[in-house]
């Protein structure tokens, strides 16, 4: 039987650059203040999408940015009218869209779900007003909460992205913005624990002692408090970052996490197939002038090999709390699961962060807090 790595891709992720500035802790692949780019972006996209010679039916479909729902309501349109044109939505389809609170008309709402999106990825990341001017974001809380209700008359599935951890942040007020975001009834949340990336100016502000990062400490009690309240209120947690509510985990993004095939276009955007993982120029001026003449806009291409793509699959897997299922591994991998890792798997179910449950292996409660390195254990 053929792995289903080989197999077409089921899975499409366009990213779009365009924001309104680029907020300080942000290393996204964007473009803040040139929206004068966004025609020569969509002609690029599409000379992109062309290469893919016929369209292909998909089962999720994903917007990312950048802010897609930045653009324009015409250049929105067309940018929709593109990923309609290339990617038909299979039976029980899910299509996301990135979006932040400020600058959500009602036409671009309209236009969002007459095109098919059926799931909104709104980037509020705090609701206290000191905090999102610290984060340089480009709304209020009154912003947020206007632009929830308006995507839930439209919309079934609305996540939230949370960012805690924040310079001068407290435990009791990271616990009151998730009850905020509880209170909100989202379908999804997402929790990240904020970096500090080289080249941004959070990282800069850092170094110049201007911003103080928290203790881990108080960042772990912060992703301790995520994961026991978000459950109290009925989410239940299916990868490090992640809750939903049953029926909405993010389909497009578990394609990722099971190491499964999947197309990306734009500016950035990443692609794995047929055991090839390619990235396209993060220079979105670069990327468009190259795809404009003819060429192509990859910088980066890599044929993995099989060990590579199975111990990647671990990588990716041990995220979910799910875990890998050894019959699933073997079928996906051509690896079996203990020949290729067994003295890893047996050191870290020891040291009890790996939790060996005969089927499979999955992530210990205890493991969440050091995911990283019980994953890049198995490298």
């Amino acid at each position: 039987m053929t792995s289903p790595i080989f197999a077409d891709p089921r899975a499409a992720y366009l990213h779009v650059p365009f924001c309104v500035h680029r907020c300080g802790y942000c290393d996204f692949t964007l473009l803040a203040g040139r929206d004068d780019l966004a025609g020569d972006y969509l002609r690029a996209l599409e000379v992109e999408l062309r290469r893919l010679e016929r369209p292909r039916e998909v089962d999720t479909l994903f917007f990312g940015g950048g802010t897609p729902t930045h653009l324009a309501p015409d250049e929105l349109a067309r940018l929709l009218e593109l990923a309609r044109e290339w990617f038909r939505l299979a039976p029980g389809y899910e299509f996301s869209v990135e979006a932040n609170p400020a600058g959500l008309t009602d036409e671009k709402l309209r236009l969002l779900a007459e095109a098919g999106v059926n799931r909104i990825s709104l980037g509020v990341q705090s609701f206290d007003e000191g905090l999102l001017k610290l984060l340089e974001r480009d709304h209020r809380e009154a912003e947020i909460l206007d632009a929830v209700s308006r995507l839930q008359e439209r919309f079934e599935n609305v996540s939230l992205d949370l960012i805690f951890a924040l310079p001068t942040q407290t435990l009791a007020h990271w616990r009151e913005t998730l009850r905020r975001a509880i209170e909100l009834r989202p379908t999804h949340l997402s929790t990240y624990g904020l970096t500090f990336e080289k080249g941004t100016t959070f990282w800069s502000r850092r170094e110049k002692g201007a911003i103080q990062q928290l203790p881990n400490e108080l960042e772990r009690d912060m992703y301790a408090a995520a994961i026991d309240d978000l459950a109290a209120a009925g989410f239940e947690q299916y990868e490090i970052s992640n809750f939903a509510r049953p029926g909405f985990r993010c389909r497009h993004n578990q394609t990722y996490w099971r190491a499964l095939p999947y197309f990306g276009f734009g500016p950035g955007a990443a692609r794995y197939i047929n055991g090839r993982r390619e990235s396209n120029h993060r220079s979105t001026t670069t990327w468009i002038k190259r795809v404009l003449a003819g060429q192509s806009g990859t910088a980066m291409s890599e044929e993995l090999t099989p060990e590579h793509r199975a111990r990647e699959a671990i990588v990716l897997g041990l995220r979910q709390l799910d875990g890998i299922r050894r019959d699933e591994f073997q079928t996906l991998t051509g690896f079996d699961l203990d020949s290729l890792a067994g003295e890893t798997i047996r050191r870290e179910v020891a040291a009890g962060r790996i939790e060996d449950f005969g089927n499979g292996i999955r992530i210990t409660d205890e493991g969440r807090f050091f995911a990283d390195p019980v994953v890049i254990a198995f490298l």
